[in-house]
């Protein structure tokens, strides 16, 4: 809170000189990529726009539910659109063409949530309030949903790369949840890749959001420092679960109930 109370002096009068000053970088990159030839331009373009689109939003609809009479309430509200959204988000990355995506990309964001909420929480790493309930389910949805992404979309992929071999394992006679184990941890571990990195440099390249903020705010370095540890943790957990249960809905989809390929992962037959 500290910090926050602190940002309107540090950025003056206006702040649109100092995210004008941060665009630099992006345009930058899109100077390289114009000269270049990598055609990147126009992703980085829409993402920063709708970025500002999207936070400019949502810090209004903070601004009301944070100095509403049932803030705690609207912020657990909140939470569960986030839920809702995080569901649909991995649902549309998969194309649709997955059965019963949808329902295990809502349990494991939700149950991820719920999980981190409770352990933040009932032990005291927070108080609960309405905007540390937000602030914690933001970081854990929002590590949640791209690794969900990232597991759907690397499971299709090495279905799709290797569908030969998961046709031979069901000639061998293998059955669905075997061809699940014998193709699955190749996909897992390329999914888990960006987030063990992550966690492996925290401290020593990266200092993350949650210790760099307590540390501005004044908190004891030891004390953020456990802080954080509580929040990776969290977070390594989170997107572990999501790529785990992902990949395994999507290795299992690979096959029907009658053992023979989906039509999704045929080159020529489905869709990607």
């Amino acid at each position: 809170m500290i910090v926050l109370a602190q940002t309107p002096d540090l950025l003056g009068s206006s702040p649109w000189p100092v995210v004008v000053a941060s665009l630099s970088l992006v345009g930058l990159a899109l100077g390289l990529s114009w000269w270049l030839g990598l055609g990147i331009e126009r992703e980085v373009v829409i993402a920063s726009a709708r970025a500002a689109v999207q936070l400019l939003g949502v810090g209004l609809i903070f601004g009301f539910i944070f100095e509403a009479d049932m803030a705690l309430v609207l912020a657990a509200s909140w939470v569960v659109v986030m839920v809702v959204i995080g569901g649909i988000v991995v649902r549309r990355r998969a194309g649709g063409t997955i059965p019963g995506l949808a329902v295990v990309a809502f349990v494991a964001v939700a149950g991820t949530a719920a999980i981190s909420l409770t352990v933040a929480f009932a032990f005291g790493v927070f108080e609960l309030d309405p905007v540390s309930l937000v602030v914690v389910a933001g970081i854990t949805i929002g590590n949640a949903v791209p690794s969900a992404v990232l597991g759907v979309k690397t499971g299709k992929t090495v279905c799709q790369d290797h569908f030969g071999e998961v046709e031979a394992a069901l000639a061998l006679g293998m059955q669905r949840g075997q061809v699940v184990r014998f193709m699955a941890p190749r996909a897992a571990r390329t999914a888990i890749i960006p987030q063990v990195e992550r966690t492996k440099v925290v401290g020593l390249i990266a200092l993350p959001g949650a210790m760099t903020g307590l540390l501005l705010a004044g908190v004891d370095p030891f004390e953020a420092v456990v802080i954080q540890l509580v929040v990776m943790y969290l977070v390594l957990g989170t997107a572990a679960v999501c790529v785990v249960s992902l990949v395994a809905t999507v290795v299992r989809a690979a096959v029907t109930p009658s053992l023979r390929l989906a039509d999704w992962i045929v080159p020529g037959e489905g869709g990607s």
